[in-house]
Formats: structure tokens, C-alpha cells, sequence
């Protein structure tokens, strides 16, 4: 049903991955939302200052709530794929649940249980639009051009033997000779296409 993830790590080492590039969008991210911030807020002259000192107090923040929540959903993600033994979108679908769920567990069940169905709906929107994309571009994909083969030249079938007029002045139709050999190579055997399933 799904395709496997061919750019992403295995699944224990996933998790690492994950956890550092969701700290390097957070902070990135962050970095410059609360440069923009800070230099809005400043006073007149100290607008630089105020915004760098913005970045400095914000930005690690925001990045180590990404890291967590990166992580968090990884760890469920790779637990979705040992338990199902498969990976498709419904295992991200459920990590988004459980992850949503899980940060906001210390507010109650109620708000834990709003939190883990966004989460989930939000994983499910994007999946989908994922899927919807991929299969807008693979029918995008245009057709391979088919070339007519074309015989190759040879002293017996150039036109450096044809008369100069092509027999308008009584030259006589000549017998078209077809002598070029055309020679069908053997296609050799492709190797197999790897297979990505988990098992």
C-alpha cells in the first residue's frame, strides 16, 4: 500500500536523525521569527540589540520543543513499524496521535485527548497531501518519444550514387536495393530491483 522512504535512515538510527533536525528547524525557524520580533519591539535606537537578545533568549528554547517533539514522534513512528511490521501512513498517522497525546498528557485527559486527535488529523492531512502529490507528478511524467529507426548509410544506399536529376532526362527508375543489415542485439538481463519491505 505505502512506498518505503528510500532517504531516511533505518528505524533506531531514525530517531537521532530526527531529533537533530527538528532542533535545526526549530532554532533556524525560531531564530528568525524572534529577530523580526525583537526588532519590532525595541526601542528606536536599541533595535538590533533588543532583536539579538530576543534570538539569544528564544531561539534554544523553541529549537529543544522541536527536538522533543521530533524525537517523540520518531520513537512512536518506529514503534508503529516494529509492531506492524510494515511501513505505510498510517504508522505516521498514529505517531502523530500518540506524540500530540503524550505532550500534553500533564494538562488531563481532556486536553491530552483534544491534543492526540490534532495531532493525528494534522499527520493525516499531510500524509495525504503527500500521497496526492506523489500521484499528481508520476501522471505528470511524460511519455518516452518513439524514434522510427532510420537505416544506416552505405556506398550501396547512399545518394552519391543517384543521378544528378533523379532520372527526369531518361535515367530510368533504378531498383531500390535495401542491403543494409540491420542487427538485433541481445538486451542483457537488468539486475532485480531491490526490495525496501521490512520484515
Amino acid at each position: 500500500m505505502g512506498t518505503p522512504e528510500t532517504s531516511r535512515e533505518p528505524c533506531p538510527d531514525r530517531i537521532l536523525d530526527d531529533v537533530g533536525g527538528a532542533f535545526g528547524m526549530g532554532a533556524v525557524g525560531g531564530s528568525a521569527f524572534h529577530f523580526l520580533k525583537g526588532l519590532y519591539n525595541s526601542p528606536k535606537g536599541d533595535r538590533l540589540i533588543g532583536a539579538t537578545q530576543a534570538v539569544r533568549l528564544n531561539a534554544p528554547r523553541i529549537g529543544g520543543s522541536f527536538a522533543v517533539w521530533g524525537g517523540l514522534f520518531s520513537t512512536f513512528d518506529c514503534t508503529m513499524v516494529y509492531v506492524r511490521q510494515k511501513e505505510d501512513p498510517w504508522n505516521s498517522i498514529v505517531a502523530g496521535a500518540a506524540t500530540g497525546g503524550f505532550l500534553a498528557m500533564r494538562q488531563g485527559f481532556a486536553a491530552s485527548a483534544r491534543s492526540a486527535a490534532f495531532g493525528g488529523v494534522l499527520l493525516a492531512l499531510i500524509e495525504g497531501a503527500g500521497i496526492a502529490l506523489n500521484k499528481f507528478l508520476s501522471a505528470q511524467q511524460p511519455m518516452p518519444i518513439m524514434m522510427d529507426e532510420v537505416p544506416l548509410q552505405t556506398p550501396e544506399n547512399s545518394d552519391s550514387n543517384k543521378p544528378w536529376f533523379g532520372g527526369m532526362f531518361g535515367g530510368g527508375k533504378e531498383e531500390e536495393k535495401n542491403t543494409s543489415d540491420v542487427k538485433i542485439l541481445e538486451s542483457f538481463d537488468a539486475p532485480p530491483v531491490p526490495n525496501f519491505e521490512y520484515k
